[in-house]
């Protein structure tokens, strides 16, 4: 690979970065992360990145201990900094991208997030952004000007699913919005398990914060149905898809999504009763009191491999 790329991760995301940074067979460069008592902050590189190519992984997502304009805001001023001090380039490294749902307007004056954080990215001079199963891939790489990769999940979910159906198997998007995340899973999990594996989806609908809907297309009768979506939040558009599966008698339903950005209640939805299982990723942390909640049925797949292949096709040029 030539010279290594050096490799930073902020507090929060550094565990999963060491993963990744020993698959790259390199270590996380030193950095000095200080917060002052009136809430300011400062972060530097203990190295010299002249003439670097530099990978800052961050995800953004908000925790206890700091929100996601804090994550993002830190992350921002640290790219800014290697840039100040030479960083020949600086690829921002975001497992988990904050804001990417609102990627357009639903009401009258409604911001649209998505592209004024890319704006940020590239005010500080961001020269590439990595990010893993972002919520609308076309709207993602429209919003940036800059380069941008998008880092499926897909074959991840597809290796993991491959040694745990038997059966007849259905993939069912929670919402219509999310067919084409879905059928790409779906066709990787048919290439794994050398077997059709058919599609559905639910109906949802969502106004002024309410969730309605339910009706769902296809069939799912005497088979396994796996809920495919991006992200669990709340839970409640995968226990509304898991109900309707259970209703057209699916022998069994697991939920499987990317992102784990669970709030307290959101944490129910692990021992819910439709579930046979709940399959997530690491892009998110997950507290204690959620991997205690989901111990018996929840799985965490490791996405250090994906970032590092991605990672190392970067710095090469590939």
């Amino acid at each position: 690979m030539g010279d290594a790329p050096l490799l930073f991760a902020l507090s929060g995301t550094t565990e999963l970065a060491e993963r990744v940074a020993g698959r790259l067979e390199t270590p996380l460069a030193a950095i000095e992360e200080r917060a002052f008592e009136d809430g300011e902050h400062k972060i530097r590189p203990l190295v010299s990145v002249e003439g670097r190519h530099v990978f800052v992984a961050h995800s953004l997502h908000g925790d206890a201990t700091q929100s996601v304009n804090d994550k993002l805001c830190r992350l921002l001023f640290f790219i800014a900094t290697l840039k100040d001090h030479g960083a020949s380039r600086v690829t921002a490294v975001v497992p988990y991208l904050c804001y990417a749902r609102k990627d357009r307007r639903t009401q009258p004056y409604d911001p649209v997030t998505s592209r004024y954080v890319a704006s940020l990215f590239e005010a500080v001079g961001a020269d590439r952004l990595l990010a893993v199963e972002v919520h609308n891939e076309a709207a993602f790489e429209n919003a940036f000007r800059s380069p941008t990769e998008h880092i499926s999940t897909a074959e991840l979910f597809a290796e993991h699913f491959a040694g745990v159906v038997r059966g007849d198997v259905v993939v069912v998007s929670p919402d219509a919005g999310g067919v084409k995340r879905a059928e790409r899973f779906r066709q990787a999990l048919q290439r794994r398990i050398a077997r059709p594996v058919d599609s559905g989806f639910v109906e949802k609908y969502r106004s002024g914060g309410v969730v309605s809907g339910g009706a769902l297309v296809g069939s799912v009768a005497g088979k396994t149905v796996i809920l495919f979506d991006d992200l669990i939040s709340t839970g409640t558009t995968l226990s509304r898809a898991a109900a309707a599966c259970r209703a057209a008698k699916a022998d069994h339903v697991y939920g499987a999504a990317t992102h784990a950005v669970f709030p307290r209640s959101g944490t129910e939805l692990l021992s819910r009763p439709e579930f046979d299982g709940v399959v997530v990723t690491d892009t998110v942390p997950l507290s204690d009191s959620a991997r205690k909640d989901g111990a018996q049925g929840l799985v965490i797949l490791d996405t250090s491999s994906l970032l590092a292949d991605s990672i190392a096709r970067q710095h090469t040029g590939g």
